[in-house]
């Protein structure tokens, strides 16, 4: 019955058919033509003005259903087909991390595979996350929001939609709408990863977002004054270093998606963002680390282009990189990207100002603890600093591309052995 809806008044597909089958019989009667020797012109002229009707219905035909689906983008139809299937063979890669960092990286990796997990925090308690996961007993999804919009393909409208904020006073002051968005699904739903899921459909992201844990989790930092701060909004506002960072409670497990996606990744991405509020809360989670150091991909840390203040004050390139491994074990790295550019003077004197400094490039001592260091300008400085995402994701592909070249030529060795030897 539905294939005869086709042929409903209004469909504006019916005329393009009968064209196409009008087309296929004037084909056939060419060849016939042709074939017989009875007029090999005539037939040749047949074939043709057979197979420019068939090449113009199916145009038709296939622009009447853009039209419906796409209104807004059937000029786009073949950038669309051709960005769908280029980026379906993409690498398959993992991002970890959280905060605006995180969000500036997975729109660079958009342009080059669809094959993306963002491994997401979800110990943010300030702010409308925090307000939401106080009151509702949620994960907190202001990380996993900007992350969303970040790999989405959707509509411009649709992405400023969901990082509205409400500025007037009253209840909603405050809040996002993406926010609130995924509260919503979450009821409907009644289950988190779910809403993330359902989220992701409507805006038809490029990948997949899904949180570290799904536990109500909290930081813990241990500062070298021997104080201690408990609260991701609030470890950045004491003056003290940090010496040890944990998480509230310890035992918490990791989702089983993130740890499949760790698994079946070729490389997996560390950054950039804060380093104890938004990279280390995923890997002081004793799972998702254990997965990242069993792993023999390529593992690339970016590291931050400035410090942030009363967080990483004074911290050199290899400071951050020891801060991760000390919390961590040292296999969950193998490559370390770190910025050599530099910051205009205008721009650095606003950030000095806030009491943040360009991150010192100590490449020597990072290549020191045996990782592959990648030091080259990736500093993109308008009104803020910010990594240029695009050359920070070409230099990942080239990393992917090499190892991907290695793998090939491992296998194809291990292969001649194994011939030689059954010889």
């Amino acid at each position: 019955m539905g294939m005869f809806k086709w042929l409903y008044p209004g469909m504006r597909v019916k005329r393009w058919v009968l064209l196409c089958c009008f087309g296929t019989i004037l084909c056939s009667m060419g060849f016939v033509l042709t074939i017989t020797e009875i007029q090999k012109t005539s037939g040749s002229l047949v074939v043709l003005l057979g197979a420019v009707l068939v090449a113009v219905s199916i145009r038709k035909i296939i622009k009447s259903v853009v039209t419906v689906l796409l209104p807004q983008r059937e000029n786009e139809l073949v950038n669309i087909m051709y960005q769908k299937r280029h980026l379906d063979r993409g690498p398959r890669i993992v991002a970890i991390g959280g905060g605006s960092g995180l969000a500036v990286l997975l729109h660079g990796l958009k342009e080059f595979t669809s094959n993306i997990t963002a491994v997401v925090t979800v110990a943010d308690d300030g702010g409308s996350s925090g307000r939401l996961r106080s009151q509702f007993n949620m994960p907190p999804p202001g990380d996993i929001r900007n992350c969303l919009v970040a790999l989405a393909d959707a509509e411009p409208m649709m992405s400023d939609l969901f990082q509205f904020r409400f500025q007037e006073s009253g209840e909603l002051e405050g809040h996002n709408f993406g926010n609130l968005f995924i509260l919503a699904m979450l009821k409907v739903t009644g289950d988190f990863e779910k809403a993330i899921k359902e989220s992701s459909k409507i805006l038809a992201i490029r990948g997949r977002v899904i949180p570290s844990t799904l536990k109500k989790v909290s930081l813990l930092a241990r500062h070298q004054d021997g104080t201690e701060t408990e609260g991701e909004s609030n470890i950045s506002q004491v003056r003290s270093p940090i010496k040890r960072l944990f998480l509230k409670p310890a035992n918490c497990g990791a989702t089983e998606d993130a740890i499949q996606a760790i698994e079946n990744a070729e490389a997996i991405v560390i950054g950039p963002g804060s380093l104890y509020t938004s990279l280390l809360p995923n890997l002081l989670i004793e799972e998702l680390s254990a997965a990242l150091a069993r792993s023999i991909v390529p593992k690339i840390y970016v590291c931050n282009v400035m410090t942030q203040p009363h967080e990483t004050d004074n911290l050199s390139a290899f400071d951050h990189v020891n801060a991760l491994i000390e919390h961590t074990r040292p296999e969950i790295l193998s490559h370390v990207i770190v910025n050599t550019g530099e910051v205009p003077d205008t721009i650095l004197k606003r950030y000095v100002k806030q009491e943040a400094y360009p991150v010192t490039n100590d490449m020597a001592r990072i290549r020191a603890l045996g990782y592959t260091v990648i030091a080259t300008d990736i500093v993109q400085a308008v009104d803020t600093v910010r990594h240029n995402s695009r050359k920070v994701c070409k230099l990942i592909m080239d990393v992917v591309g090499q190892h991907r070249k290695n793998t090939t030529s491992e296998e194809k060795k291990k292969k001649k052995f194994a011939n030689v030897k059954s010889r």
